[in-house]
């Protein structure tokens, strides 16, 4: 298995919403995106499928020593063997892939969050960096288009954490700011324990109104001139505001299951948005 096949099977295998959204993009393009999907998934999964800490650790300090190895034209893993020769075609910035691995040992180090402006720190390191770099695969003409990015890293981070509260919990983790928590008089216990009521559908519609606001605020970030450039970008917000849509619908019931969108209505929507431009 080349490199290559090796990230496209990575990214096929997780069905998440992303893959759907490459499939429009030219060969090359594709090839750089899907690597940069598979780091993310490869640094992901250390953390979360490793059985302790250290474990853990061990793993992303692993991935430390293979990225330094790779900006020395010596990779070993078919991950960054395929993402190297994007790197300097697209100009990616080395301290992103680093900053992605920082936002998986804050996991390691941190379970909850005392407000917003923390958890956005967090959130620059899961996705906003990971925006910026996919931005600068898609193509940037106008350097404003990185700002774009990293708000949409940011709308796709909240949705995450909306999606995931119940999965997130069952591993000890809280991303829903302590201070909200409180003000809609919600504990951490009732996270934990699953308790879904009045109280924390409201906690959840204040979350959706504000992910709803980022998404607004991205888009209207995306220059003109890039708008074609970036239909992959666009594609990835329609399927995960669809998304968002449904968990409203469904009164978050996201404490006990996963809401997601079918394999073939995430299809539908990739080429609507891509037909649309």
């Amino acid at each position: 298995m080349s490199p290559d096949e090796y990230c496209q099977q990575k990214a096929a295998q997780s069905g998440s919403s992303f893959y759907y959204s490459f499939l429009f993009l030219p060969a090359e393009r594709r090839k750089a995106i899907t690597a940069l999907y598979a780091f993310c998934r490869e640094v992901d999964d250390a953390v979360d499928e490793s059985s302790d800490d250290m474990l853990a650790r061990t793993k992303l300090a692993w991935w430390r020593k293979e990225l330094q190895a790779m900006l020395a034209n010596a990779p070993t893993h078919p991950v960054t063997k395929a993402l190297l020769p994007h790197m300097a075609t697209y100009q990616l910035q080395s301290e992103h892939l680093f900053a992605i691995i920082d936002g998986m040992e804050m996991d390691l180090n941190q379970t909850r969050y005392l407000d917003f402006t923390a958890l956005q720190k967090y959130c620059w390191h899961a996705a906003g960096v990971v925006g910026i770099l996919s931005a600068s695969i898609f193509g940037i003409t106008n350097p404003q288009t990185r700002q774009f990015a990293e708000k949409l890293g940011l709308a796709f981070q909240m949705t995450n954490i909306i999606r995931d509260v119940g999965e997130d919990a069952r591993k000890g983790r809280i991303y829903l700011p302590v201070n909200e928590l409180q003000e809609f008089k919600v504990t951490a216990a009732d996270i934990l324990n699953a308790k879904h009521s009045p109280q924390f559908e409201a906690l959840m519609q204040f979350q959706y109104e504000r992910a709803q606001k980022l998404y607004d605020e991205a888009l209207s970030l995306l220059p003109a001139e890039d708008r074609r450039a970036q239909r992959t970008s666009l594609i990835m917000s329609s399927i995960y505001r669809t998304l968002l849509v449904e968990i409203q619908r469904d009164h978050f019931q996201v404490l006990n299951q996963r809401i997601s969108l079918t394999p073939i209505r995430k299809l539908w929507l990739a080429w609507k948005t891509y037909v649309r431009g």
